[in-house]
């Protein structure tokens, strides 16, 4: 019998998963309107990009070390007051940023301050939906999350820049950011249940950075889960045309009109993608994460010979369709993992994907500035390519694990892993 999958009428007619849904949207719409609020403001006060750059990052910066140390607290309480708590101490701080008269280094330290408590929301709020969502509703919700998280965040980007453009107060975007942290606390403390943490399964060590640690140990343990945290690493090769959308656009003549353009190309298709993998069936799925992997990196390859901006934007936009591999992946991941542990396996996961990115997007910049912006895509995009089949033939990644585990991993039972 062909494999049902759910519909996402399905998946939007459970109450709870619309809660988290529309929470986690427009938080992060929020997020957006304030990263430009922020870069508007310091910049307007300092006059200097290098600092301007430097607060920006912060904003991206903090979770590569909250992120696994943090995550665990998912899995020792309530999620949702995990997630309400965490999104008023944020809604809190930010508001402290509304106020003109805070000087600048005591900004760039609420700034520091608001950003390291997210992985723990994240985690959190990943956990919480296979609970919402169990079986086969499950991988198209999570399609659901990722494809309109990419749209928010266009969304936030765009209109933030447009509220300030219009009002000529960076602090009222600020503002619009607090409201939205607070709307979520809301949200997710009148529309969702406790959702504790099911340790059933999982021998839990005593010491306290034991715990906040075992989700590393966890997943280094298992060869699989291993592999499929490494193919969502790998997307910090692909998403470096965000990252050189303004020199490539020079090198090809196209003008400061196209970097939008360029910028926006690959998460379009990300947002397409994400929406077509997620009615796909169990087998579907694990069987094209890998295929999907390698071909994400191949139009990048493409651009190796700076083709037209037309050319150039299709091509960035397919990888980004192909970039779909991450839902199916992540999918995996999740469902892999017991609940008393996702919290902390979903932080190491995502403490190295932001890790990834950054190391791309920065790495991309020197070749780019060694070489040229073309070959610096085509070359990121030729190494995730190769790197996801090896991975993906060394972790027997499209294998079905039922029939294919071989050795019990090290990391089964967490009280072993001393």
């Amino acid at each position: 019998m062909p494999e049902r999958t759910a519909r996402y009428r399905d998946v939007l007619a459970v109450g709870e998963f619309r809660v988290l849904w529309l929470a986690q949207l427009q938080s992060r719409m929020g997020d957006q309107f304030a990263r430009v609020a922020l870069a508007l403001l310091v910049f307007d006060r300092t006059g200097s990009a290098a600092v301007t750059a430097l607060v920006y990052a912060m904003s991206l910066l903090p979770p590569l070390i909250t992120a696994p140390l943090l995550a665990g607290i998912a899995d020792r309480h309530s999620r949702r007051t995990v997630m309400t708590v965490t999104e008023l101490i944020r809604a809190a701080l930010s508001a402290l940023m509304i106020i003109p008269a805070v000087p600048l280094p005591i900004l760039a330290l609420l700034v520091l301050l608001v950003t390291c408590p997210q992985p723990l929301f994240s985690a959190a709020r990943t956990a919480t939906t296979p609970q919402v969502l169990p079986g086969r509703l499950f991988p198209v919700g999570q399609a659901i999350m990722s494809g309109t998280d990419n749209i928010a965040q266009i969304l936030g980007f765009t209109l933030g820049g447009a509220l300030v453009a219009a009002t000529g107060s960076p602090h009222l975007a600020i503002a619009v950011n607090t409201l939205t942290f607070a709307l979520s606390a809301l949200m997710l403390r009148t529309g969702l249940g406790p959702h504790l943490p099911d340790h059933d399964g999982v021998a839990e060590e005593r010491t306290r950075s034991g715990f906040a640690l075992a989700g590393i140990r966890y997943v280094a343990g298992d060869r699989r889960l291993l592999g499929l945290a490494a193919l969502t690493w790998l997307f910090g090769c692909f998403v470096v045309p965000e990252a050189l959308a303004a020199p490539y656009a020079a090198q090809i003549g196209a003008g400061q009109a196209a970097v939008g353009w360029l910028m926006a190309a690959d998460v379009i298709g990300a947002a397409v993608g994400m929406l077509l993998v997620a009615r796909l069936g169990p087998t579907a799925r694990r069987r094209l994460t890998v295929p999907l992997t390698v071909a994400t990196g191949v139009p990048l390859v493409l651009t190796l010979t700076a083709p037209s901006l037309p050319v150039t934007v299709a091509l960035w936009a397919l990888s980004g369709l192909f970039g779909s591999y991450m839902v199916l992946a992540q999918t995996s991941f999740i469902e892999s993992v017991p609940d008393g542990m996702r919290g902390r396996a979903i932080g190491f996961a995502a403490a190295g994907l932001q890790t990834a990115q950054g190391l791309g997007m920065a790495l991309a910049g020197l070749l780019a500035s060694a070489l040229s912006p073309a070959i610096a895509v085509a070359a990121c995009g030729a190494v995730g390519a190769a790197a996801g089949l090896a991975i993906g033939l060394h972790a027997r990644i499209g294998r079905d694990p039922a029939t294919d585990r071989g050795p019990a991993p090290a990391a089964t039972t967490v009280g072993n892993l001393a």
